[in-house]
């Protein structure tokens, strides 16, 4: 991957904006975006297995703070108290919830 964020931002508290350094922006609703959490509480270490769905998940969920982590990935610290995860840019670029990721039209894959 290329493209690194340029800006990381939560919009009201619905959604986190990134725009990265190729001009592509994403915006990643709350939900979606914790749903994607990779960290051993969300996923089973060994089978990949998610343990976190999405009924699990608070509606209203919103980021408190949004910190990088080396040049690599972000550290989302949830509404709801969970803070273990990381996003590397790598998955965050991947999961890209936009109209043209989502039909594999854009340079994001």
């Amino acid at each position: 991957m290329n493209a690194l964020p340029v800006e990381i931002k939560r919009v009201e508290k619905k959604a986190v904006l990134i725009r990265w350094t190729d001009g592509h922006e994403g915006t990643y609703e709350n939900g979606y975006l914790r749903q994607h959490c990779q960290c051993a509480s969300c996923v089973h270490e060994w089978t990949g297995e998610r343990l976190v769905q999405p009924s699990m998940i608070a509606k209203d969920i919103f980021p408190v703070r949004i910190d990088p982590v080396g040049n690599y990935a972000i550290s989302i610290h949830w509404s709801d108290g969970h803070d273990t995860g990381i996003y590397p840019f790598e998955l965050l670029r991947r999961i890209c919830p936009c109209l043209v990721c989502a039909q594999g039209l854009g340079v994001a894959k």
